[in-house]
C-alpha cells in the first residue's frame, strides 16, 4: 500500500490551555513495499505519525491516504474497521497486550473480531506461529508459562494472523537483548520481503534503520527534518548530532577510515568485522603494490 502525507499538522486538545501541536504541515510519500524508518526523539511527534496509520487520529489539518483509504480533516470516514484490518500495529512491548487463556485464542482474537471464518482462523494461526518461528506446539500453552521473548514472538503473531498489508513496528525490540533484539529485527525483515509488506519501523536504533530501511524520516519538534536513502542521511554528520542523533557505529568506522587513510570503503551492509577485513585486503594490496 502506498501512504502519504498531504500537508498533515495534527493538534492535540485544540482551542484550550493544553493545545500542543504534535504535527506540523507533514508532506512525504513513500511506496508500498517500501522499509521506512522514523527517527526523532521523545516529542518529534514519531507517536502521533503512525496514529495516523490505522486512523487511531484523524488529521487536524491536510489528509492522509493509505492505499485506497483516506483521511481528511474534517471528514468522518466510514471504512476504519476495514483500514485498521489492513495495517497491523506492533507496539512496544506488545506481550503487555496478552490476555487469552491459551496462545492460539490469543492470535485468533483479531481475525475473530473481525469476523474471518473459522478455517481460515485456523489456518492464518499456523501461518503466523511459524513465520514466527515458534512451534505449533506452543499453541495449547498459555501465553503466561513462555519466555518473555517468546510471549513477545506471540503477540507479533497475532498481528500477522489479521493479515495486514502495512506493519507498523513502534520500537518492536525495546527491553530485548541485542541477539534478540537482531533474532526479532531479522525475522521482520523476512516477512517484510516474504509478504510483499509496506514496513514502517519507529526506532531510536541508528543501526536499525541502516540496516534494513531503504527510507529515513527524520522528525524534529513535529516536522520533517531530514528525509532520504539511510546511507545518505547517515553521512551527515553535523546535521545529525544538532538533534542529538548518532551516527551508525559502521558510517563512523568508514568515515575514520577515508579521513585517515585516504580509501573508500563500499557499503553493502557488511558489520565493523566484514568491514576491518576487507580494508586489511585493500592495505595489504597497496603494500605489495609497493
Amino acid at each position: 500500500m502506498d501512504i502519504t502525507f498531504d500537508h498533515v499538522s495534527y493538534t492535540y486538545q485544540p482551542n484550550s490551555p493544553f493545545e500542543h501541536h504534535a504535527l506540523k504541515d507533514l508532506s512525504f510519500q513513500f511506496s508500498s513495499g517500501s522499509f521506512v524508518a522514523v527517527i526523532g526523539h521523545t516529542g518529534s511527534g514519531k507517536s502521533t505519525l503512525i496514529q495516523h496509520l490505522n486512523g487511531l487520529v484523524q488529521p487536524t489539518e491536510g489528509a492522509v491516504s493509505i492505499g485506497s483509504y483516506h483521511l481528511q480533516a474534517g471528514k468522518k470516514n466510514k471504512k476504519l474497521r476495514e483500514l485498521r484490518e489492513k495495517v497491523g500495529v506492533v507496539f512496544q512491548y506488545p506481550e503487555h497486550q496478552l490476555f487469552e487463556e491459551t496462545v492460539e485464542k490469543d492470535i485468533a482474537f483479531g481475525p475473530s473480531n473481525f469476523g474471518v471464518g473459522e478455517e481460515d482462523i485456523k489456518q492464518r494461526t499456523k501461518e503466523a506461529i511459524s513465520a514466527v518461528h515458534l512451534s505449533e506446539d506452543m499453541l495449547q500453552r498459555s501465553p503466561f508459562d513462555l519466555s518473555g521473548g517468546q510471549m513477545r514472538r506471540v503477540a507479533i503473531a497475532g498481528v500477522l494472523a489479521m493479515d495486514p498489508d502495512v506493519l507498523v513496528l513502534d520500537e518492536p525490540t525495546a527491553g530485548l537483548d541485542p541477539r534478540g533484539q537482531k533474532e526479532i529485527m531479522d525475522m521482520f525483515a523476512r516477512l517484510h520481503k516474504q509478504k510483499q509488506l509496506t514496513t514502517v519501523l519507529v526506532t531510536h536504533s541508528m543501526e536499525d534503520a541502516l540496516n534494513y530501511a531503504d527510507h529515513v524520516i527524520i522528525l524534529k519538534d513535529g516536522e520533517v527534518y531530514k528525509e532520504g536513502a539511510p546511507l545518505e542521511i547517515f553521512k551527515e554528520k553535523e546535521a545529525l548530532q544538532s538533534v542529538q542523533l548518532d551516527v551508525p557505529e559502521v558510517i563512523e568506522f568508514l568515515g575514520e577510515v577515508e579521513r585517515t587513510l585516504d580509501e573508500k570503503i563500499s557499503y553493502q551492509g557488511q558489520s565493523i568485522a566484514e568491514l576491518a577485513k576487507e580494508l586489511a585486503q585493500v592495505v595489504k594490496g597497496g603494500r605489495d603494490h609497493e
